[in-house]
This record gives structure tokens, C-alpha cells and sequence, in this order.
């Protein structure tokens, strides 16, 4: 058993203190936005941050939302057992699905303007049935990836800490809820900009730490010579000659392909992503998606890199907390090598920093999982099912309701499967199994005017029930029985991970024989339609066209943004191909095949491209965010001393807000040589643009 570096007190302190300080920042940014920016939470701003947010936080809301627990604690894991391999195994079998996404966050937004979710689109083109089988399968993404972050988040802070397990697992997401509730998708947009940049510095601090100043390795070289000496101790099958400095390894590759089979699931059904995408600014959106997938890259590469590979080689030393024994196979599924490397690396100050980059993983991931199940449950089942005509004030408070009901469900189920003994790695692993075969069908919604309701709705239910057969019988044959061990294992969970994404491709044609090929024209998608926030303003005695994302666009406007996100469609495909072949095939794929064992000279510098690379990040995801948000910060600012020096009120404040943003609008309206738009209805323009 391993004593935890810290004590409970310090997991207690963390997990409340930073979660109820975050809570109270957001409800102090909330208050400044609404005061000085005109912001008011309705149902729209609670749900979709107004429709205003910038390519800047955006990338960083995709980086912070796609780096969960497992992003750190199992990509390193795999470093552990595969060597350099497993981190950009994991790094490029992730990165891709999010560079793909900037296709579909595009589309969603030129199809579906004003849409919440990415199920108001399946009801919209196809109707009940496919929106409830949907449904199902977007939830129990969202439920999986919950699990992931309590599961993984709880027992990396109970290894740490000796803290409650159990406590930790219903503590960590409390200050999540609060802050979510404050203040919605926006609250969870700038929270998500504050993680983001905390967690890049901790990665670069044990970076640096191991490559450069650390006491225990120093430099890439004496990390080298000590991963020459592991590989000779203890040689992984499977591998090019044993080593952990080469890119070919049968059981990293198989890991490669279970890691993008799960994570297209993830990514393409998980509404979150969707949120983002609806959040954006027209012309942000993609550069936004672009942005954080190449920017997430480096977070689980050169942490992976990091850690794992030191835990190779600090493991034999009594500096390692399981000195003089090797990590367990339960403690490696169970995402400690992290943990236990940064302790080796600083000691006490390894533990901290492993704690606090865990929480901040999450938290942000978590208060993402709770503004996409409340959107859901809000809009595709309340609103659509339950209360057609609800006001805003309605939808708000549903939304506030299913944030605290999930949280707590989530929980609770996290509980049993601590009990159960499953583990985050054997969910990470089974997720893509459960998922994946409704992947494709709910691409082809937004990118195919072909696909029948009855091809969009069955062939996820019988992709689902291939995958499980696939599945279990692979491994009732390789271990002779279905315990968690050998369902866990690599080969079972490829067969049925590969079945579920790649079903659809068969059973979608046969089902568009049998039912024959639609002829969609994309309007009915045209017709989904905002909350009414009307009371909401009333009650706080404003005009809802005076706020941030209240005011209804013009024609004009509609169709300026619809031309710029049909060029940015265009720009997308051949960008995300480009990249995606460049991860996936032109980089890894010729060290594979040459089974290269990496020298001293190219391991220093493989290091290094993944050091500059997070520098990069940090100032794409870190700084540029404020960079691009500098006018409105520096305004705020100048309304703050104001306001606060009673020399400006904030009515007047409002006043000047309106009549920049009236202006703003009444230039954009201007045709030819200062000709007015003429009176178009907004429907009838939408029409039209979607018909071109």
C-alpha cells in the first residue's frame, strides 16, 4: 500500500477551496458582464453564450472540454506500458475527431442557425423516432465521459491525498454546479479559458523539470540512457526490440485504433461540442475548432512524454512511491502513473501540481457534461415533448433544475462502479463500443441530403447490438469467461470498437435501398427556434434587443454570415483532411514501418518539437484570448472605475453600449452606394440562401 504524499486535509482544501472560489469568481463576472456589458442570463445566454463568443476562447473551450482525467492520467499510462509511442498514439488518435468537428460545427451552424443542440436537428429533419433513438445515444455519451472525469478525477486525488474516495467523488463536481448554474455556457467558457492556462504552465513546470533543471533526471539524455537500461530490465512485447524509444509497438497500434474508434464517438455525439460550435461567432467558429485541436495535441503528448517516460526511469530509484516494485496493472488502468511520476519528479510540490491539474480537468470537462445534458433535457425533451409554448424564465429554471439532478446522478452512479471495482481506463476503453455506431449516421444528417429516417434511426440500434456480440465473443473465446480482466483487454474491445463505428457503412445502404434515398431540402432545419426571453427582460427591466445575443439579425446580416460560413465550409474539408492525414499516416506511420529505435540526438529532439509545441499552445489557448478580447476588457475596465468613482451610472454606461453596438449593426445593413437593405422577411432570405 502507498502512503498518499499529502494529506486529506490538502485533497479537502483543493477540491472545496478552488471549486467554491471559482464559484464566486463566476458569479462576480457574471454580475460585471450583466452591469457593464449588458449581459443577462436568459434561456439563449444561459444555453448558447449569446451566439457571440470568439475564436480565442472558443479553441480554448474545445481544448479545456476535450482534456479530461483520461486525457492526462491514461494517455500517460499508455506511455508506461507502450513507450513514446503511446502518448502520440493518443495525442493524433484524438486530435483528429476535433479537427474533423470544425467541418460539422460549420454545417450545423449554416443549416441551423438558431439551434441549441445537435438533436433539435434530427427532430427537425427526421422526427420523433430518430430524435428519441438519438437522444439515447448522445446521453449515454454524456454519461460515459461523466464517469470518466469522477471516476478517474476521484481516485487520482485519493492516491494523492488519502482523501475519501467516495467524498472526493461528490465533492468534485459542487463548485462546478454552482459556478454552471451563475452563469451558464459563458461562465463555462471563461472558467474553461482559466483551467486551460493553469494547466498548460503545471505541464510545462514538469517538462521543464524533467528534461532541464530536475534534480533527479535533468536532461533528455539521462532520461534516455535511463529508458535503455529499463528496456533492458523489463522489454515490452511486442515492441521493436524490446525498447521504449520506438514508434512500432503491436499493442500500441492497437491501442491507436480503439483510441479513434472511442473518441469519434466523444466528440461527433456529445452535444458539448455541438454547444461550442453553436456559442461561436459565425466567422469564428472554425478558426476556433482549428485552433484548440492543434493546440490540445501537446497537452497529452509532451505530458505523456513526460511522465510516463520517467516513470520508467525513476520507478527502480527510492525516490518512486512503489520502490521497490513495478506499478500494478490495477494501478496503471487506474491512471496513477501520473500521480506517483510527479512525486518522484518534485516530491510534495509533484503531488500539488498532479492534484491541481486533475481537478482542473475535471471541472472544466464536468461543467461542460452539465450545460450539454441540460440542453438536451431543456430543449429535446421539455420544450419539445412536455411544454411547446415555455417561456425563457421556464427554461432557465429546468436548466438549473437537470444541472443539479445530474450532477448528483452522476455521482451516485460513479459510486457503484468504485464499488464495482471498474476502473476510468476500462471505461475509456468500452466507450466507443457503446457509442460509435451512431457516429456516422448523426454525420450524414448534417452533410447528406440522402440519408432516410429509417437508415438514421436503425442502423445505430443494430450497429449497438453488432458491437456487443462482437465484442463479448471475442472475449469469451480469448479468456474463456466475461470478467472486467478479459473484457478489458485489448483485443476484445478493438473488435467490438471497430464493428460499432464502421456498421453504419453497411447497414446505411441497406437501409437506403430498402426505404429508398431521400430528397432533403434542409428548410424544416430553419424553423427551430430561439427560447422567448421576453419575461425574463421584462422582470429585470430591460429590452431584450438591448442585450448580448437578444437582438434579432436582419436579413442583410443572415445572409452575410451564411456566405462567410459556406467560404469557411469550403476552407474546412481541405483543411481537416490535410491535417488528419498528417497525424494519422504521413508522421507515425513511416517510424512504424522502419521499426526505428530512436538515437540520443532524435529523442532530444522530439522532446524539444513537443516543448516548443506547448509554448504555442500556451499563447494560442493562454494569451490570445486576451489579446483578442483586449477593446472589451479595456472598455469594462474603463466603466468599473466609472461606475465605482460615481462618475458615469450604469444606465448611461447601457446607453453607450447600445448605441455602439445600434450602429454597429445599422453599417452593416448598408447596400451598394448607401442604399438601405430593402424589407426581405428574414424567413423567406433564409430560404433562399439555404436553396442556393
Amino acid at each position: 500500500m502507498v502512503t498518499p504524499p499529502l494529506e486529506p486535509g490538502v485533497g479537502y482544501g483543493i477540491v472545496l477551496g478552488l471549486g467554491f472560489a471559482f464559484a464566486l469568481g463566476m458569479i462576480l463576472t457574471t454580475f460585471i458582464l450583466k452591469r457593464y456589458n449588458s449581459e443577462l442570463v436568459t434561456s439563449e445566454m444561459f444555453n448558447t453564450a449569446g451566439r457571440t463568443v470568439k475564436s480565442g476562447l472558443v479553441g480554448s473551450a474545445v481544448v479545456s472540454s476535450w482534456t479530461w482525467a483520461a486525457t492526462l492520467l491514461q494517455s500517460t499510462g499508455v506511455c508506461y506500458r507502450y513507450g513514446v509511442s503511446g502518448p502520440f498514439w493518443y495525442a493524433s488518435g484524438a486530435t483528429v475527431q476535433i479537427l474533423l468537428f470544425a467541418t460539422l460545427a460549420i454545417e450545423l451552424k449554416r443549416r441551423a442557425p438558431q439551434g441549441h443542440t445537435f438533436l433539435e436537428v434530427i427532430k427537425a429533419r427526421y422526427g420523433t423516432v430518430p430524435h428519441i433513438v438519438f437522444m439515447v445515444f448522445g446521453l449515454a455519451t454524456n454519461i460515459l465521459v461523466s464517469l470518466m472525469l469522477i471516476v478517474g478525477g476521484s481516485a487520482t486525488v485519493s492516491a494523492l491525498t488519502g482523501m475519501n474516495t467516495v467524498a472526493a467523488i461528490y465533492l468534485l463536481p459542487l463548485g462546478v454546479v454552482l459556478y454552471t448554474i451563475v452563469g451558464g455556457l459563458k461562465a463555462t467558457i471563461l472558467t474553461d479559458w482559466v483551467h486551460t492556462f493553469i494547466l498548460i504552465i503545471i505541464i510545462i513546470v514538469f517538462a521543464l523539470t524533467a528534461y532541464a533543471s530536475g534534480e533527479a533526471l535533468g536532461s533528455p539524455s539521462a532520461v534516455y540512457d535511463l529508458l535503455v537500461k529499463a528496456a533492458a530490465a523489463h522489454p515490452v512485447e511486442g515492441n521493436a526490440e524490446g525498447s521504449y524509444l520506438t514508434m512500432r509497438s503491436k499493442e500500441g497500434a492497437i491501442f491507436f485504433v480503439i483510441n479513434i474508434v472511442g473518441n469519434f464517438g466523444t466528440v461527433f455525439l456529445d452535444n458539448g461540442y455541438y454547444n461550442k460550435a453553436i456559442a461561436a461567432s459565425p466567422v469564428h467558429a472554425l478558426p476556433g475548432y482549428i485552433l484548440g485541436g492543434l493546440s490540445w495535441f501537446a497537452i497529452p503528448w509532451l505530458t505523456a512524454t513526460t511522465m510516463g517516460l520517467s516513470a520508467l526511469a525513476l520507478e527502480d530509484t527510492p525516490r518512486f512511491p512503489t520502490y521497490p516494485e513495478r506499478m500494478s496493472e490495477a494501478d496503471v488502468s487506474a491512471g496513477l502513473v501520473l500521480p506517483y511520476a510527479a512525486v518522484a519528479l518534485l516530491g510534495r510540490g509533484g503531488a500539488v501540481a498532479t492534484l491541481l491539474i486533475v481537478f482542473m480537468a475535471v471541472t472544466s470537462a464536468t461543467s461542460s457534461e452539465l450545460i450539454a445534458v441540460s440542453s438536451i433535457f431543456t430543449y429535446d425533451f421539455y420544450r419539445t415533448y412536455l411544454n411547446p409554448r415555455a417561456s425563457g424564465r421556464r427554461l432557465i429554471y429546468m436548466s438549473h433544475v437537470i444541472v443539479v439532478g445530474y450532477a448528483i446522478f452522476i455521482s451516485s452512479f460513479s459510486v457503484g462502479l468504485y464499488y464495482a471495482g471498474i476502473s476510468m481506463g476500462y471505461l475509456y476503453l468500452m466507450m466507443g463500443v457503446i457509442i460509435s455506431a451512431a457516429v456516422i449516421p448523426a454525420t450524414l444528417t448534417l452533410v447528406w441530403a440522402g440519408q432516410n429516417k429509417w437508415a438514421a434511426s436503425l442502423s445505430p440500434v443494430f450497429g449497438l447490438a453488432f458491437a456487443l456480440i462482437a465484442w463479448l465473443v471475442t472475449a469469451k473465446k480469448e479468456c474463456g469467461n466475461l470478467g472486467v480482466e478479459c473484457t478489458g483487454s485489448n483485443n476484445p474491445m478493438l473488435a467490438g470498437n471497430v464493428v460499432a463505428l464502421l456498421s453504419p457503412l453497411v447497414l446505411i445502404p441497406v437501409f437506403t435501398l430498402i426505404f429508398g434515398m431521400d430528397r432533403y431540402d434542409w428548410q424544416s432545419m430553419l424553423a427551430i427556434r430561439k427560447g422567448d426571453d421576453h419575461d425574463l427582460a421584462t422582470s429585470a427591466g430591460v429590452d431584450l434587443e438591448g442585450t448580448v445575443g437578444g437582438r434579432e439579425e436582419t436579413a442583410e446580416e443572415f445572409r452575410s454570415e451564411q456566405s462567410k460560413l459556406a467560404r469557411a465550409s469550403r476552407i474546412s474539408k481541405w483543411t481537416t483532411v490535410v491535417l488528419t492525414l498528417a497525424f494519422l499516416v504521413l508522421w507515425p506511420f513511416p517510424m512504424y514501418g522502419s521499426g526505428y529505435i530512436f538515437s540520443k540526438p532524435f529523442f532530444t529532439g522530439w522532446v524539444t518539437v513537443g516543448i516548443i509545441w506547448i509554448f504555442c499552445s500556451l499563447g494560442a489557448v493562454g494569451l490570445f484570448p486576451v489579446f483578442e478580447g483586449r477593446h472589451t476588457l479595456a472598455r469594462t475596465f474603463r466603466f468599473i472605475v466609472a461606475d465605482v468613482t460615481g462618475r458615469k451610472h450604469p444606465k448611461t454606461i447601457h446607453a453607450e453600449v447600445a448605441a455602439a453596438r445600434d450602429g454597429a449593426a445599422a453599417g452593416s445593413e448598408k447596400v451598394g452606394s448607401g442604399g438601405e437593405t430593402p424589407p426581405v422577411k428574414k424567413q423567406e432570405a433564409k430560404e433562399g440562401v439555404v436553396a442556393e
